[in-house]
């Protein structure tokens, strides 16, 4: 499994623990940055990640701003992505399970780095469920197409 992995400053040290956790995990991160705590603009990191993902160069995708709300909107306006701004477990496993979440969405000023383990295991170990779910799914996927044509 690789993961693409980014961050702006107010997520840095968050993503940088998270790199050290996936790592532990055997899983493989392709680090996009950002690589210090200097200000820096979240859409950009959001949006290399989300096209890591949407390209398949990357199997999934987390990224990372001081709540996680400003990148996870700038990774969801690339086609094919499905980011979630999770707070804790529970909602990471529907978001895996239900929504078939690409990118996981964290916010580095709002969890500290046990929780979001926590959070990006149950992710990690969750399985999407198909069904009734993917025909939600297909109703998102000819929304996003209606506006790409």
């Amino acid at each position: 499994m690789k993961i693409a992995l980014g961050s702006d400053h107010g997520g840095y040290q968050l993503k940088e623990e998270i790199v050290l956790f996936l790592k532990d995990r055997g899983i493989e991160v392709m680090d996009v940055g950002t690589d210090s705590d200097v200000s820096v603009d979240y859409p950009d990191f959001g949006e290399k990640v989300a096209r890591l993902v949407a390209g398949g160069d990357v199997d999934s995708g987390i990224v990372v701003c001081g709540t996680g709300i400003g990148i996870s909107i700038a990774a969801n306006k690339i086609p094919g992505i499905r980011a979630a701004l999770v707070t804790d477990s529970f909602m990471a496993r529907m978001a895996k399970e239900h929504n078939n979440a690409n990118v996981l969405a964290l916010g580095g000023r709002v969890i500290d780095q046990s929780k979001a383990c926590e959070i990006i295991a149950a992710w990690l170990d969750s399985t999407f469920e198909g069904g009734r779910h993917q025909a939600r799914l297909d109703k998102i996927a000819q929304l996003e197409k209606s506006f790409c044509n």
